[in-house]
């Protein structure tokens, strides 16, 4: 199993290219299901989640092909032949649930598995199912698969979500584009991710409007075109390479960034001492005189602090100037990373949801092992300035959402290499 060896080696200095944003690219990937016309994707970014729903969309018949180094999808469904996510896909990636609504909308029948992922808590699919049968769905729970049928297809109505879940919003979209009459989906999410994916269906002659708002309005249309859809920039990515000058000192360019995908996280970069410009090209982070001033952190649905950049901001913290609260309201059991920290030298004390971080001089090299996608990433930003070498082990889970992290961080200066697993 392959393992990255980080070596603390001072500032960092250049520019970072960002890639297309992996959680709006698995959403809008199985938008293809809801035509029978080409869905073709441009910026895709090149992880093994992306991999992950090809198979998936592959395994229910359509047709995905990777183009132009795999920053192309190309995805045609004309032709599918099985409405079943099969749980040993599905278990890999908590987004596989995102065929349920096209697969309900299109074909009026679903069986998806109930899905697996990182191990940050239940996530459970009871947003995604109350707004399928606030649209005239039947679902029940069998054997560990959601078996969906509509008699006579989904009809419009209004449905307020108990919480604004990002999933669930998307489901619910993309199933209401095929309903019959007008669909009102209140206390939506709000996130980028899903500003794009309407974006998407909206050149597939979807009619939408509200996205980016707590309330979304669908009108139910009889069927979907082709369209090609640029994904937009990985926010999450952004937030992680924003953190890397942060924690180390320099000077860093992310390329492609935009402000309005990291507002409130750039405000707390600023709050701790950190200069964030925006630039011709992307953003500027810039960190060159003392210690970074510790900072309270409350994760929240968009546009608040985004939870996937936790693990990150935490790493920031361990060697901030006095004492930060972090505190998480997303998902549960979302601190594993803390212990790995505390290896390398942090004070953190961890109680329910909210992890309390007392800054220390210096972090030191250690061995740690990555828990999910978001805590290896912060394990390799601690490294980064700390003392010696930190060895990061089961970085599979980096895979899934940061491509080329060695070549983007070595581009500006940092000390890092990927070991090959025996």
């Amino acid at each position: 199993m392959d393992s990255i060896l980080v070596t603390g080696n001072g500032p960092l200095n250049g520019q970072i290219p960002i890639a297309g944003a992996k959680n709006a690219c698995l959403t809008l990937m199985p938008a293809t299901l809801l035509s029978e016309e080409p869905l073709t994707l441009t910026n895709a970014p090149r992880l093994s989640d992306i991999k992950t729903m090809t198979a998936l969309l592959q395994s229910l018949g359509a047709e995905v092909s990777a183009l132009q180094d795999g920053q192309v999808l190309a995805m045609s469904s004309h032709n599918l032949t099985s409405h079943t996510a099969d749980y040993e896909i599905v278990r890999k990636m908590r987004a596989s649930n995102l065929v349920l609504g096209p697969l309900l909308a299109r074909f009026g029948e679903a069986v998806v598995s109930l899905p697996g992922g990182c191990a940050i808590g239940a996530r459970p699919m009871d947003l995604h199912v109350e707004g399928l049968e606030a649209l005239g769905a039947e679902i029940e729970l069998k054997d560990g698969y959601l078996h969906a049928k509509t008699s006579g297809g989904l009809k419009g109505a209004v449905h307020e979500m108990r919480f604004a879940s990002v999933g669930a919003t998307e489901n619910i979209v993309m199933a209401a584009t095929l309903a019959k009459g007008t669909t009102v989906l209140k206390n939506a999410a709000r996130e980028p991710e899903i500003v794009d994916l309407v974006e998407c269906l909206r050149k597939m002659g979807a009619q939408i409007s509200g996205e980016g708002t707590s309330t979304i309005e669908i009108q139910g249309v009889d069927r979907l075109h082709g369209a090609t859809h640029q994904v937009v920039t990985d926010r999450i990515e952004l937030g992680t390479y924003m953190l890397a000058p942060a924690i180390c000192g320099g000077e860093v360019e992310l390329l492609g960034g935009r402000m309005s995908l990291v507002d409130s996280f750039a405000a707390k970069l600023n709050a701790a001492g950190i200069e964030v410009t925006e630039t011709a090209n992307g953003l500027k982070v810039a960190r060159k005189n003392g210690r970074v001033r510790s900072v309270d952190v409350v994760t929240e649905p968009f546009p608040g602090f985004p939870t996937d950049l936790q693990a990150q901001m935490m790493a920031l913290m361990c060697t901030a100037e006095g004492v930060s609260v972090l505190e998480e309201r997303i998902f549960e059991n979302r601190f594993m990373h803390a212990p790995e920290l505390v290896r390398m030298g942090a004070n953190i004390e961890v109680h329910g949801g909210t992890a309390t971080v007392t800054g220390v001089g210096r972090l030191k090299g250690a061995p740690v092992m990555a828990t999910d996608l978001r805590a290896s990433v912060s394990l390799i930003l601690a490294g980064l300035a700390a003392e010696g070498e930190t060895t990061v082990s089961r970085v599979y889970h980096l895979d899934r959402g940061y491509e080329h992290v060695v070549r983007k961080l070595e581009g500006v200066g940092a000390k890092i290499e990927r070991i090959k697993g025996q």
